[in-house]
This record gives C-alpha cells, sequence and structure tokens, in this order.
C-alpha cells in the first residue's frame, strides 16, 4: 500500500490516499480510536493521524495538509472547511461508490486560505 505520507512538526506520522480504491484501502487501516479527516465537498484525500492521542497542533495541522490535497482548495483557493472523525465512526454501504463512505458523527475545521498557503510554500 502506497499512500502520501506526512510527519507533523511533533514528528507524528499522518497518511492520505491518493484515489478513491487508495482511499478505500486507508480506512481499512485505521484503527477505531485513530482520527481521519476529509473535506465536506467531495474530492480529497482521505487522512489518517496514526495517533489514538494527538495534540490540538496535530488536528490542525492535519486538516490543513487534507484541505491543501482536495479540489475544493485547487479549483476555488479559498478557505477550506475540513470534517474529522474517529475510525469507529465509519461505514461502508454496498450500495456506495468506490472511495464514498459515510460517517456517523464529526467535528468540524474552517481551514483559512493563508494556513494552506503557508503549508504549500514550505
Amino acid at each position: 500500500m502506497k499512500f502520501r505520507e506526512k510527519n507533523l512538526e511533533s514528528g507524528t506520522k499522518v497518511l492520505a490516499g491518493k484515489s478513491a480504491s487508495n482511499n478505500e484501502e486507508l480506512i481499512e487501516q485505521v484503527e477505531k480510536e485513530e482520527l481521519v479527516f476529509h473535506t465536506a465537498n467531495p474530492g480529497s484525500s482521505f487522512v489518517n493521524i496514526k495517533s489514538k492521542k494527538p495534540s490540538k497542533k496535530d488536528i490542525e495541522e492535519t486538516a490543513v495538509f487534507c484541505a491543501s490535497k482536495s479540489q475544493d482548495w485547487r479549483d476555488n483557493k479559498s478557505d477550506v472547511v475540513v470534517h474529522y472523525f474517529y475510525g469507529k465512526d465509519i461505514y461502508k454501504e454496498k450500495k456506495m461508490k468506490l472511495g464514498t463512505l459515510g460517517v456517523k458523527k464529526f467535528k468540524v475545521i474552517k481551514v483559512k486560505k493563508k494556513e494552506i498557503e503557508n503549508l504549500i510554500k514550505k
């Protein structure tokens, strides 16, 4: 399995899918207590923090990374809304198309345009 990988400032590893099928592979390896991120709008990687107790900074950094890899950012170059949720809250029904997953409950982070631009400059 080949995913995009990023190490956060804390050293915590983050994995991101590269395609619809790769996103599904990524979700298969997520543990129940790990966080997963995806933009509110369709067309982004699922991103997984490989930690059961990420810091607030880790969560914010991961949301910015997720937003930077989205179609929403690519197409609009403006703030991006990101949802994050636990692995235990993800489900897949047979009728859902490849790369589409359901989420029982999630939290929301609004990632500012400037934060994404700063990440891309690094």
